[in-house]
Formats: C-alpha cells, structure tokens, sequence
C-alpha cells in the first residue's frame, strides 16, 4: 500500500487542481447611471435588451442590444472570452448566451434595432412568436451565422419619436466613420 500512495496523492492532487481551476463567472447587475454601450456608447438601460461579456482576465463589457455584443465579438475575437450573458425577454434573468433560444425579426423593435431577442428556453421563444406571430427561433449555434443587420427604418422611427430627426442615420453603415447609433427603449411587449 505505501508503494501506491504517492501515485494516489499526486492523482488527488492533480484532481484539486483542476477543480479549482475552473473560473465561474457571473454577470453584474447594470447601473443605468454609468454603465453605457462599449461599441455605440449610448446609456444602458436596465432591461431585456442588455447584454454582457466578461473576459478571462475578469475585465467586463455591457451592451444596449445583442446586436453590439456580437459586433464587438467580432472586432476583438472570442479567444480571451470568459463567459458572455444575454437576458431572458420575459423575466430580465441574465442566460449563458450559449444556453439561450433567440428570435429575430426585423419587426422585433430592440434597443439598436437589431431584432434579436432571448429566452431562457425554447418554449418561451416558441410562445413569443405564436403571440406575436412573428419571428424566426435559432439557437446560439445558428445565431453565428446571423448577418447581424440594422433596421434602418427603425431606427429612425425609434429617433423620430425622441426628436433626433435623420441627422443620426448617417454613418450606421460605418461608411463615414462615425456609428450613428440612438438608444430605443420600445419592444413588441
């Protein structure tokens, strides 16, 4: 027996290890007073359209609307990614984006007109597109292959209505420069 138990230690020690090396990450909650968009800088409001990533090295990021989170992504790359958390539509629980169901439409007014939206599970997405009686349902899988466009005429409803005029569409392409982003609040609730 004590000719194994050095073999044994190490096993269990190796063991320890890795357990403890697992980092959990968690998402923190939003401050509607400081807390703006990393990409469009525009206020984050505290609502179902939020959305955050946290590094490994535990910097984080929060976004207005998936849509931001995913350009970001995009930008920067997911290598160094710890964990990234999207809402649930109905209850603003923060989901693993990995474990979420998404349903888009450019219809779905989100806060960058994006049109994607999250759900804890599929059966709340289902039920948010028999209701609405829009929406395509995809996974976090499909959601990669998503174009990720603007609605255009949206947003200049959404800044119509506060007043901004058409002055802020420019640049939503990216074409001139500038991100041309205004913060909606209204959704298909």
């Amino acid at each position: 027996m004590k000719k194994w138990m050095p073999a044994v230690m190490l096993a269990l020690g190796v063991l320890v290890v890795s357990a403890c090396g697992e980092k959990k990450y968690e998402a923190i909650p939003i401050n509607e007073t400081v807390d703006i968009c990393a990409v469009c800088k525009m206020q984050i409001k505290d609502d179902v359209y939020a959305t955050q990533l946290t590094m490994i090295d535990g910097k984080n990021y929060k976004f207005d609307d998936i849509g931001c989170m995913e350009k970001w992504e995009h930008e920067h790359g997911k290598e160094q990614l710890g964990m990234d958390f999207v809402r649930d539509y109905n209850d603003k629980t923060w989901i693993e984006h990995d474990k979420a169901t998404y349903v888009y439409d450019p219809s779905i007014r989100t806060s960058m007109a994006y049109g994607v939206i999250s759900f804890k599970d599929k059966k709340s997405a289902e039920k948010f597109v028999a209701d609405q009686g829009v929406g395509t349902i995809m996974s976090a899988k499909e959601l990669e292959s998503h174009d990720w466009q603007q609605n255009k005429e949206m947003m200049k409803m959404m800044m119509d209505e506060k007043g901004h005029g058409s002055e802020g569409m420019k640049g939503m392409d990216g074409k001139d420069g500038k991100d041309g982003h205004h913060k909606g609040d209204a959704g298909h609730k």
